[in-house]
């Protein structure tokens, strides 16, 4: 049960406007505007605000009602912008609310190009935030004071968040949702929505291309399962080079354009999601989770969870096990 206490001012506001992306104001409706009983009578209140009272046309060729022009945002706790189309200016009248919102305390969301609109009124300045792959250079260009990251799926800054392309915004709500009213909150949603409860924010956005080629991929592609199914051993580069018939040089390329990772980060990462699925479904010893899954002790894989998921094993399957469920 979300406590009353944990968020202040639960007020939602949207920015509609001639052009936007019907799938990204539907994510924001799915996740701060649906009635949802099963949270408590302190849920999220959800308002959409124009710079008209006129309905927005959607790129869809849907129109949305709007709640009422910019007075819907002076009592919003939290704004949410929408993409927006990089070559139409920003209106004075968005970035003033955007402004004024940031100085009373409210946090700030955007959704793929909806970050051009935090760029424009200056409130991004020495900080980092991300946007779709298509756009990070001209943002960049465009906005050389901020610090743009162009391989993650969100960046919480605090009071101002941004997120990749449209769907990784789902991720960013979830996360602002886990932030508000705990895991076990995100967790019911992203139920409901039937999606993954947590995308890590620095998860890459795309990987170019799963494998290479087809003579390739009946190389790595085995490999990768090799990999996955022997976690507990130690795979040295000249080992996995020779098994998949390439040399080092050549296996650290491919391996890269396939996956988008290191062998060494993708091994870290299979490692702690298989951790994370026995700490979830199972009630193994976590001496005997750290053993089976490559990390050895349990020491080293107290170390990962805290560094990668900033929480512990024990911590982790106290929040998410569905084996005592």
């Amino acid at each position: 049960m979300p406590n009353p206490s944990s968020l202040p001012n639960r007020n939602v506001a949207l920015l509609a406007f001639d052009g936007m992306p019907l799938f990204e104001f539907s994510i924001a409706v799915e996740l701060f505007g649906l009635d949802r009983p099963e949270m408590g009578p302190n849920w999220y209140q959800f308002a959409v605000g124009g710079l008209d009272c006129q309905p927005a046309q959607t790129t869809a060729g849907l129109k949305i009602h709007v709640d009422g022009g910019m007075s819907v945002f002076e009592g919003a706790g939290t704004v949410i912008v929408p993409g927006w189309p990089i070559d139409r200016p920003v209106p004075h009248e968005v970035t003033d609310m955007l402004i004024a919102a940031k100085r009373r305390g409210a946090r700030i969301l955007t959704i793929c190009s909806g970050v051009f609109v935090l760029a424009a009124s200056g409130l991004l300045k020495g900080l980092r935030a991300t946007t779709h792959w298509k756009y990070t250079e001209q943002l960049k260009t465009l906005y050389p004071d901020i610090d743009v990251v162009p391989d993650v799926l969100y960046i919480d800054e605090g009071q101002i968040m941004t997120s990749a392309g449209s769907a990784a915004g789902i991720d960013l709500c979830l996360h602002l949702i886990r932030r508000d009213f705990g895991p076990a909150a995100a967790n019911t949603v992203a139920r409901r929505l039937v999606v993954p409860p947590h995308r890590d924010g620095g998860q890459a956005q795309f990987i170019e291309r799963s494998v290479p080629t087809h003579y390739e991929s009946d190389r790595l592609g085995p490999l990768l399962d090799y990999m996955r199914t022997h976690l507990h051993k130690e795979h040295r580069i000249p080992d996995l080079a020779r098994r998949a018939g390439m040399s080092e040089r050549t296996f650290l390329r491919r391996f890269g354009e396939a996956t988008g990772m290191t062998p060494a980060k993708w091994l870290l990462h299979v490692r702690l999601s298989e951790a994370k699925d026995h700490l979830e479904t199972s009630d193994i010893s976590i001496e005997r989770i750290a053993e089976h899954t490559g990390f050895g002790s349990p020491t080293n894989l107290r170390h990962h969870f805290r560094e990668h998921l900033n929480t512990t094993p024990t911590a982790y399957r106290q929040t998410f096990s569905r084996a005592s469920a």
